[in-house]
Formats: structure tokens, sequence, C-alpha cells
């Protein structure tokens, strides 16, 4: 049962006919900040005190007279301006939390109604090995459809794989050019990464010499923009105010436009510097066209190139696989961009013949209001690009799966490109379906800037994971030697545990960050065994097992046996409390479907936790009844965290 959900339901039945708009005060009931203030708070007499005219306490008042709740709650009270503190009955809270115990859904109530998601996330290009980069889509992409079926949502997991476009034309051209046969016989997946890489990097180094005038000419402009707002005659204070703030203006935009000249020029050395490169550049000098027609031959259904692509594919797929099982990530599908390939002409020309695209230079683009530039679905040289598929997608998922939600989680650059893609497909007719952009931040390194190695590359993901799991071994072991009667494990058992507690730490670590945000990576922070980390959650939950095994009892029998939880001390009430928040929990990280929210109430439930087992001796409780019932209470906590954690994907184990 949400506790919040009902309050909320109540309050709305006082408010109305009180207020014109009660569903929008109802918000206003939450947890209370300060428990000497009751357990939840109605702050929602304020904002009505000033429609209605009236002082706030009156209207409080009023409300506590409309205000059914004496099942749950002693009286409520007012106090300071306005607000209404509630305070949950011991004997209700005592009745729910022994229901919860008994339950094998913790309390938690299925959604109603259930709706249908289809949940984008992970897409990795796989034409090169999995990177740092794609961990946070992974694990949060993850985490939200784990949350959604748990609430009994129908969810559609889609992996929307790059496996096919330019990436492939690049693959190909190294493989038909550059290719080390040894290599590629040996660990192919290696190579293509190889081969893809050296290719993008060439590619890459013409561009910037082609584009190197164009940056030169810009920062000439923007000089001069500098000095003529340097040079605008300053007059009265605003005005002098409005022309330095033009000028510092102008002088952000000149910086800007040489810093991208100095990475620019930086592109250029590092391939110039490298005698190798240099030869391979000057051979291939027009290896970014070279690309793009090998790209059109594939497409176009060129026997050779299509061999290749399907010869490529497996070893690809295969080497992305073995990531997802160590992640222990799954999904119903995965339809790349492949698939889609076969639709894109009928996407463009319905779009045009319901007059919603136009040619435009030679392109086909969506002109959509709000937008200084269109989306381009059908380059001039007819190619297709992203959105064409990202159209067509949409398209199938409709006619597939019958979404009520769509939901992409991809990085937070990507905002523009969906705010169009959207746009269009309600112009499209798909304007039922709820389509969000689950945006998130970047993972840094401890310079501030994108996490790489100290090469200047790309972390890979595989790299990351074994980098995890053995400095949780050293962490493991560490703990192990130091237990008072000595290390309990042997190397294998170690080296299991560790294996759960490093990948555990990797995904936790993101999970709790607001998605949003970015976040600075440390092995050593998410490793700790104390502070909001898996580590540390993974150790209570081993805790707690350890307290059934000193209490000689098989917790299973306990749920099997019906029994009353007692709430004899404070600490006991507040345990009770926290663990039947977990619905609540749930229900407010999937408003804007943000995991952290889970990871901050299982943090603060296992500090609660603990206060309880201070205070609380079970060993040494005054009689049988409340031993039982304080191992009913230690039960449902340990449950409730690994339920937790298997929303965020993680695992547990016994011992630690």
């Amino acid at each position: 049962m949400n506790v919040l959900v009902e309050l909320q339901r109540r309050f709305a039945q006082a408010l109305t006919g009180l207020a014109a708009e009660p569903a929008e005060l109802v918000k206003l009931v939450r947890p209370a900040q300060d428990p000497r203030f009751g357990d939840y708070q109605a702050n929602c007499a304020m904002p009505l005190s000033k429609q209605l005219g009236k002082s706030a306490r009156d209207i409080a008042t009023q409300i506590i007279e409309r205000l059914d709740v004496s099942d749950l709650c002693h009286a409520p009270e007012i106090a300071g301006p306005g607000f209404i503190n509630l305070k949950l009955r011991d004997e209700w809270l005592a009745e729910r939390i022994s229901a919860a115990q008994a339950d094998e859904r913790l309390g938690v109530s299925l959604a109603v109604p259930a709706r249908t998601f289809v949940v984008d996330y992970s897409a990795p290009n796989v034409a090169k090995s999995m990177h740092v980069g794609h961990i946070r889509s992974t694990v949060i992409g993850d985490a939200i459809c784990r949350t959604l079926r748990f609430l009994g949502h129908r969810v559609v997991s889609d992996n929307h794989v790059g496996d096919w476009g330019t990436q492939f034309g690049m693959v190909i051209y190294g493989y038909k050019h550059f290719l080390d046969a040894d290599a590629y016989r040996e660990r192919p997946v290696l190579e293509l990464g190889r081969l893809y890489k050296l290719v993008s990097r060439l590619v890459d180094y013409h561009e910037c010499r082609s584009q190197r005038a164009e940056y030169e000419q810009q920062i000439a402009q923007r000089d001069a923009a500098l000095e003529r707002a340097k040079a605008a005659p300053a007059g009265d204070a605003a005005a002098a105010k409005k022309q330095a703030a033009s000028v510092r203006k102008a002088e952000a935009q000149c910086k800007e436009a040489r810093d991208e000249l100095t990475a620019l020029d930086a592109k250029i050395r590092s391939v110039e510097s490298d005698p190798k490169l240099s030869l391979l550049a000057a051979a291939h000098p027009s290896i970014g066209d070279a690309v793009l027609a090998e790209t059109a031959q594939l497409h176009s259904g060129d026997p050779e190139n299509r061999r290749l692509w399907e010869e490529f594919l497996p070893y690809c797929r295969e080497d992305m696989q073995r990531l997802y099982r160590r992640l222990k990530i799954t999904f119903d599908h995965e339809l790349g961009e492949s698939f889609y390939h076969d639709r894109l002409p009928g996407t463009v020309a319905d779009l045009v013949q319901r007059g919603l695209a136009r040619e435009s230079e030679g392109a086909m683009c969506v002109f959509l209001d709000g937008f200084e530039t269109p989306m381009i679905i059908r380059k001039k040289d007819g190619a297709f690009l992203y959105a064409t598929t990202d159209l067509a997608t949409i398209q199938y998922r409709a006619e597939t799966w019958h979404p009520d939600v769509v939901l992409y989680v991809v990085d937070h650059r990507q905002s523009e490109h969906f705010s169009k893609l959207f746009a269009t497909a309600k112009l499209w007719g798909f304007g039922n379906i709820d389509l969000r952009h689950i945006s998130f931040g970047t993972v840094l390194g401890d310079d501030g800037k994108p996490y790489k190695t100290r090469s200047g590359d790309t972390v890979g993901l595989e790299g990351l994971l074994d980098e995890g799991v053995q400095k949780a071994l050293v962490v493991v072991s560490t703990n192990d030697d130091r237990k008072p009667a000595g290390p309990e494990f042997s190397a294998d058992e170690r080296q299991k545990i560790a294996s759960v507690v490093g990948i555990a730490a990797l995904k936790y670590a993101d999970l709790s960050q607001n998605r949003t945000s970015d976040y600075i990576f440390s092995y050593d922070k998410m490793l700790a065994l104390d502070g909001n980390t898996a580590a540390s959650m993974q150790y209570f939950y081993a805790r707690v097992q350890g307290i059934f095994r000193k209490a000689d009892c098989d917790p299973a029998e306990l749920r099997r046996t019906p029994g009353e939880i007692q709430l004899t001390h404070p600490s006991e009430r507040a345990l009770a409390l926290g663990l039947l928040r977990l619905s609540e929990a749930i229900d407010e990280s999937l408003e804007d479907f943000r995991p952290n929210l889970i990871t901050s109430y299982l943090y603060e439930l296992t500090r609660t936790f603990s206060v309880f087992y201070e205070s609380c001796s079970v060993k040494d409780a005054e009689s049988d009844a409340l031993r039982t019932s304080r191992l009913r209470l230690c039960d449902l906590a340990g449950r409730v965290i690994r339920q937790g954690l298997e929303l965020l994907g993680i695992q547990v184990v016994d011992r630690m």
C-alpha cells in the first residue's frame, strides 16, 4: 500500500468543493522532513488561502473538518502558519507492516491501470566495442524496465543497435585496404574495431584539414565583431552596461572559436606527427567520399559489401552479448537500424504525400514550428538519416506493440534531435503516444572531462568491468582477512563475491546519481563499505542474513507462520515506517524516471535499520514474542533491500 497516495486521495476528497483545482494542491501532501512534526505534512492551506482570501490557519481548519483519516492517523494538528501535520496510528502501522512481511510483494500494489511501455536503451554501435559511454544508457534503461515490470506494466525493451550505415561503410573500407589477416583470424572483433578507429581517424583528419580555412574565417569575423562592440559609444549607464555585456559575449565567442581551432589543429598534428598515419592519410585523400560510396553500395544490396556485412555482424553481436551477460542485462528485442532499412523510402514518401515534408536545396525536409532548422529525412544524394530510421521505428512500434509510452534513454546531446523527432511524429499521426527523451549526463574523470584512458582513448566497457571486479576482490579479501575468527571464504568464493560486488558497484555508482547530472568516476568511492554505495547495500543485506544464522532461524519459515510485529520502541516504529515507504519510493522514481530516488531510499533505510539494531536487541529481547517480532522486522528489511537492488539490476550475496 502506498500510504502517501492514500493520504493524497483523501485530501483530494476534502478539498473538492473547497478548491478549484484539488489535484494540484494534493501534491503538497508529502512525507514530513522532521519526525517531530509527524509522519506526513500537508502544505496546501497556504496557497489556497491566497485564492480564497482567508488566513491559512482558518483554511487548514476547514480542510481538517472535511478530512477523514481517523482510521489511519491520529487527529491532524495545525502548526505554524497553516501546516497540517499527520501521524499514523501505531496499531494501523503495525497491522500494515505485518501484512507486508507476509506478502511476496512487500506491500507494494500493482499499478492500475497497467500501461504498455517501449523502452529504447543502450543502442551501441556494433562496429566497435562498447565503452564507458554506454554504461549510463544501459543501466538506467534496465532499471526503468525492471521497475515498470515490478508494478505490473507491460514493458517491451528494445536495443536499437547501430548495425548499419556509415560505421559499416568505414569497416568495409578498412577491411578492403588495411586488414591484418592474422589478427582478424585470431580476434575478429578487435581487428574490426581497429579498422573502424583507423578509418574514422583518417576521415576526421581530412575533414579537419578542409574545415581549417572556414574556422580561421570565423575567428576573423568574431574578432571584427569584438572590435565593433568595443568601439560602440557607451552613452548613459544603462547603455554602458549593455555594451559591457556585448563585449563579454563577443570575447567568449572569440575564445570559443580559437579553442575549436586549437582542437582541430591537435587532431591534424596527431596524424601528421605519426609517420605511418601520415603516409596512410596521404595515400587515401578521398577516404571520406570512398566510405560513403561503400555505405551506399551496402545499402543498395551490392553482393560483396552485403556478404562482408553479414560476415562481420555475428562477431560484433556476440562481443556485445558477452558484455550484456556479465551485466545480467537482457532485451526483448534488438531491432537494429538494418531492420528498418526497407521501410525508409516509404516513410519519406508518406511524409511527402501528407504535405509534411518538402524539398529544400535538393534534400527532403520537415519544417517545424519553433525550430530554426528543419529535420532532414533524405539528403540530396538520396541517403537517409538517423531521423528517417527513427520515424520508421516509431511507426513500426506503434503498429506492432501499440505502446502508451515510448522512452528513449539517450544522452542529453541528442535533445534537439528528439524534440524534432517527437514533433514530426505528432504531425504524422502518432500524437496518442507519449514519446519521452530520458536524457542523462556524462561520466567524467578526475579532471572534470569525459572519462578516458591516459592515452586519450575512450575507456572500454570490458576493461571497466574487469578492473571493477579486481578492485572489489581486494576489498572483499581485506574485509575477510580482518574478521575476528579468521577468513571465511576460499579463493573461489572470494572471486565469485568480487564479481557480484564489482559489477554492482559500477551500476549503483551510476544509478545513484541524478541522471541529468555529470558525475566523476571513482572506483574507491563506489567500492566503499559505508555510504550510499552498492557494496554498502550488499554488506547490509549480508549482515541481515547473518542475524538469522546467529539466531538459528529460517526466515522463510518465519514468513509462513502468521504473526504480528510489535512496535514498542521509537526505532522499531521508524523502521516500520521506512519499510512501508518502499511503494512511495518506487512511484516517485517513475514520475520522471529517476532511479537515484530508489538508491536514496535504500540508503536512508539502511541508516534507519542501523539505529534500530543498535537500540533494539534481537538476541536479548525481553520476550520470545518480541524477539520474533524483531526478527520479522529484520527479515522484511533484508527483503526490501534485496528487492530495491533487484529493481536496479543489482545482485546480493548472503555473506561478505
